[in-house]
């Protein structure tokens, strides 16, 4: 999952939902129980405190769905079949994740399609991991079935009238299941240990387009009646759907874009570099084993940049903006594709296994296609805000191998650490053996642990039995320690140094001595990452004088672009520049995207004038924002107001 080029904290409050009644066959809940902790050590850092799922002793091997959509009701409904395996044979329950579902009966299914009640628990709700489920089965069952609905707030999906949309015509649906928010949508052991592949039977009203992460037809008719497959196995959080007045446009021959019929053609148009992309990390890490790789642009309301789900990237419409310049993101999320789909973090303790080498192998593709210096800009734009990062941060929060979460939600514990430091410790490496060396190592971890699961430690062991005795002096253990387990980032880190941001930098330089504005010969030029150092130097604030000459010169305000837009309206508004007030309220209530919005929001709520505009903005964005997206608001207003 990636917001291109600088992040923001991902520390998401999210409004636990009431507690579904089970049906006459469940016993009575017992009091929620915490997903166990264990201490972290080589023998289960794999262990997952954000599941209440029991690996070790059963295992989902695949998940049949079939469900129907009901856009009146804001539910998705259905069974959900699984084929077990069972590794512990006095095991005697079956333990799934949920998080307001309904669920209605559970059944064996023989060989013969003969079904058995089983009976279940569906204990009280966690406000962070929802409802552990569990399931009698002490026969061990190689097949059992789940009938349940949704709730309309499930977290892990939103639903679009037609006039959130960008044609207005249809009603949109979308998911969202990292980090756990898939048990708000299916029943499942929801933690990335598990591996499963799927197979989904899904009706829908006909005049809207049904996709899934999945094999995807560009040529399926829009009926309301459609399949899908996923041969690979893949982890819970990458189980995606979305549905709505969705086309396709190809872009090459197993590449394509999905979109509401306006928006089609520009993203197709933005993101036809995305074959070349996908040949390019071939080069390096070897074959896509995904089939198809199409992306789905979503509404404005799309909490994130984007998301990596297999065969089919759910991405922001923020980042068309008519020139490429943001379409690292494409990079990012096809670089998942390796690191994090085919090989996954087995808990979120160490996401920098998905994000860091996902950052990394990003920077790679980028360089390959547009050049060392755009790379080499993004590079710096990220560190520079990592740094930044890190000074509020715990120091067991800095460290790329985090400590158990225990009762946090794995959204909070994600942070820049594991984007940036991670690919920043991978760039050390390759720095340190060279990319003659460090290549194949990586292409050879990728081809290792394919469609498996790992954690910090395995990373380690094969590190040093695959790359450092390839050059024994390159790497000290304490400097392996002062990256994975040290906070901040080590003073021996070489850091990126961009030629063109020196240009930016005498550009604003010479404008604060002098007032004399940049030249459009000079900045006719510039790219998105350019004008996004410019105006990070600008500091916490500028003279109005100042501000407004440079407003009419460049037209910050109302800038489509939100990369720039996300910087020029705090900085607007700490200066007290009140003449982009009214545009910067206009896209938080225009764009659900939490890096685009969280920071305006941030500095509106700093005075009480400020604080109206952002609650007036809050109640008219409300109804087409993510669930995450609005807790995250709701809970910057609340403390806002309890000051």
């Amino acid at each position: 999952m990636r917001t291109p080029f600088l992040l923001i904290p991902l520390a998401v409050a999210l409004a636990a939902g009431c507690s579904q009644e089970p049906a006459a066959a469940a016993a009575t809940a017992p009091t929620a129980q915490k997903a166990p902790a264990a201490p972290v050590n080589a023998e289960n850092r794999s262990h997952d405190e954000s599941s209440y799922a029991e690996p070790e002793k059963v295992v989902i091997k695949d998940i049949a769905l079939d469900l129907k959509l009901d856009f009146d009701a804001k539910q998705i409904g259905g069974t959900a079949t699984y084929t077990l395996e069972w590794k512990d044979k006095d095991a005697k329950q079956l333990v799934l994740d949920t998080r307001e579902l309904n669920v209605a009966k559970v059944e064996a299914v023989a060989a013969d399609g003969a079904r058995s009640a089983l009976p279940f628990v569906l204990a009280p709700v966690d406000k962070v991991f929802g409802s552990k489920l569990t399931i009698e089965a002490p026969a061990q069952p190689t097949k059992v079935e789940i009938s349940y609905h949704t709730a309309p707030t499930a977290s892990g999906l939103q639903w679009l009238e037609p006039s959130m949309t960008e044609g207005k015509q249809l009603p949109f649906m979308f998911s969202q299941s990292q980090a756990i928010h898939a048990r708000s949508w299916v029943p499942l052991q929801d933690t990335p240990s598990v591996r499963f592949t799927y197979s989904a039977h899904v009706t829908s009203r006909p005049d809207v387009m049904v996709l899934m992460s999945a094999d995807n037809d560009p040529k399926a008719a829009r009926d309301g009646d459609y399949t899908f497959k996923m041969p690979q196995p893949i982890p819970s959080y990458l189980l995606a759907i979305a549905a709505g007045d969705l086309v396709f446009e190809p872009i090459s021959g197993r590449s394509g874009v999905w979109a509401e019929p306006t928006m089609v053609g520009k993203a197709a148009k933005e993101f036809e570099d995305t074959e070349k992309m996908i040949g390019a990390a071939e080069k390096l890490y070897g074959e896509y084993r995904w089939g198809r790789y199409d992306m789905l642009v979503l509404p404005p309301s799309f909490p994130f940049g984007g998301m990596e789900n297999p065969r089919l990237t759910f991405a922001t419409p923020t980042v068309i903006v008519g020139d490429k310049s943001l379409v690292s993101l494409v990079a990012h999320e096809l670089a998942h594709s390796w690191s994090g789909n085919l090989v996954t973090n087995a808990s979120w303790k160490d996401i920098w296994l998905n994000e860091g080498f996902t950052t990394y192998v990003q920077g790679r593709i980028t360089e390959a296609l547009y050049g060392k210096e755009m790379a080499e800009m993004e590079r710096q734009i990220d560190q520079t805000d990592l740094l930044a990062e890190v000074k509020d941060m715990s120091p067991a929060d800095q460290a790329l191998a985090l400590p158990p979460l225990n009762e946090r939600d794995p959204d909070e514990a994600l942070s820049q650490v594991a984007y940036v430091k991670g690919s920043w410790f991978l760039e050390f490496l390759e720095q340190r053996f060279g990319r003659e060396v460090f290549d194949p190592f990586l292409r050879g971890w990728f081809n290792d642990h394919a469609f498996q699961s790992a954690n910090t430690d395995q990373f380690v062991e094969y590190l040093k039995k695959n790359l450092l005795p390839k050059n024994p002096n390159a790497v000290t253990e304490a400097e392996l320690t002062a990256w994975l387990d040290q906070p901040g980032i080590p003073a021996f880190a070489a850091k990126a140094q961009s030629r063109n941001f020196s240009n930016v930098d005498t550009a604003r330089i010479a404008w604060e001595g002098t007032g004399k504005l940049p030249t459009n010969q000079l900045t006719a030029e510039w790219s998105t990452q350019e004008w996004v150092r410019f105006i990070d130097g600008l500091g916490a604030t500028q003279p109005l004088d100042k501000l407004a000459a440079l407003d009419r010169v460049f037209k910050f305000t109302g800038t489509p672009n939100g990369e720039i837009a996300m910087r020029w309206y705090p900085l607007a508004i700490r200066s007290g520049y009140a003449e982009a007030t009214p545009a910067a309220s206009a896209f938080i209530e225009r764009v659900g995207r939490r890096k685009l919005i969280m920071p305006i929001y941030a500095e509106l709520v700093k005075t009480p004038e400020g604080l109206d505009v952002a609650k007036a903005a809050f109640e008219k964005a409300k109804p087409g924002y993510h669930p995450i997206t609005t807790g995250s608001v709701r809970d910057m207003l609340s403390k806002a107001e309890a000051k």
